[in-house]
């Protein structure tokens, strides 16, 4: 049986934030956290995105694309050095689809956790905050695809773990995730397959953010972290006291690529995968992803619903 332990923030990890606090390394300084963004690409209207969307869909706003995220941690989505311009991949790639819809583009930051329920209730019109395609999420709303969603497990540097790249590589360990999220997934699946065949649980605890998480990892009190790589990449470059030891397709075995998520049936759906396609076709999407230093995570082609992570058994 699977051993779940749920813990916050407490003084042991607080305290411990100096042995990553540190000034970065180079691998790190290279992005730009200004709240300027001088080099944030920009896109030429696209006249076929513009056509598909449809006349009967409302905006939040008029000509306006207004957009949730989550700015949750660097490279993907930010807060800027003036602590309230949300910066990152997510945030540019949303300004070239507006770009490409002919919109101004608003940003709406939120809790990850808050996206549903805000996108249900039309808050927003869409959300684009590092949301992986599942077969459960894809019953209640659409996705239009645009990157590579990989997670990544990662270790002290120090830690004798080598490689973690299937099931029986976590048999016996103490990981830490975020809950409901497609890596818990994979760990639950992970965790029956092993103990089906008599190897040893899995303990998973979870913390509240990515800070906690890699102190957890730091400080020795779980063996791993296991969450999206680029983040977890951007820290290790950092800080330098954590490494990777593999990296699993977030829809694993299966597809499950990260997509724009819009409301099911608005039909928006299309006109942002075919705005993501041109942005593609065009060579932008490259250099944005480039200057994020996510190239690894690009896809060939953006597609609406996709097939997706399955619903695991208990």
């Amino acid at each position: 049986m699977i051993l779940l332990k749920h813990t916050h923030i407490v003084r042991g990890l607080v305290i411990a934030f100096a042995l990553i606090a540190g000034t970065a390394h180079a691998a790190a300084d290279k992005f730009d956290f200004s709240p300027e963004q001088k080099g944030r690409l920009r896109a030429q209207k696209d006249a076929e995105a513009v056509n598909a969307i449809p006349p009967s869909f409302k905006f939040v706003k008029e000509r306006v694309l207004t957009i949730g995220i989550a700015p949750f941690a660097p490279p993907i989505s930010t807060y800027a050095s003036d602590a309230k311009t949300v910066i990152g991949f997510d945030p540019d790639f949303a300004l070239l689809v507006a770009d490409a819809l002919g919109l101004k583009l608003e940003l709406q930051p939120i809790a990850w956790a808050d996206w549903p329920l805000g996108l249900s209730s039309g808050k927003y019109d869409a959300v684009i905050s590092n949301v992986g395609v599942t077969e459960q999420r894809k019953e209640k709303f659409d996705f239009s695809t645009y990157r590579l969603g990989l997670h990544g497990f990662y270790v002290r540097t120090d830690s004798a773990i080598k490689s973690i790249r299937e099931p029986k590589d976590v048999a016996g360990l103490k990981l830490t995730t975020g809950a409901g999220t497609n890596q818990e997934r994979i760990l639950l699946e992970w965790n029956r397959q092993n103990v089906a065949v008599g190897l040893k649980p899995v303990e998973i605890q979870y913390y509240d953010d990515d800070v906690t998480r890699t102190l957890a990892v730091v400080t020795k009190r779980v063996d791993a972290n296991f969450n999206p790589n680029a983040p977890q990449a951007y820290e290790a470059a950092k800080n330098g006291q954590i490494r990777l030891v593999g990296t699993v397709n977030a829809g694993w075995p299966l597809k499950s690529d990260v997509a724009i998520a819009t409301r099911k049936g608005s039909g928006l759906a299309v006109a942002l995968t075919t705005a993501a396609n041109g942005l593609i076709r065009n060579g932008t999407y490259a250099k944005a992803l480039a200057r994020w230093s996510l190239a690894e995570e690009a896809l060939p082609k953006s597609e609406t619903n996709p097939p997706g992570l399955p619903k695991f058994a208990p």
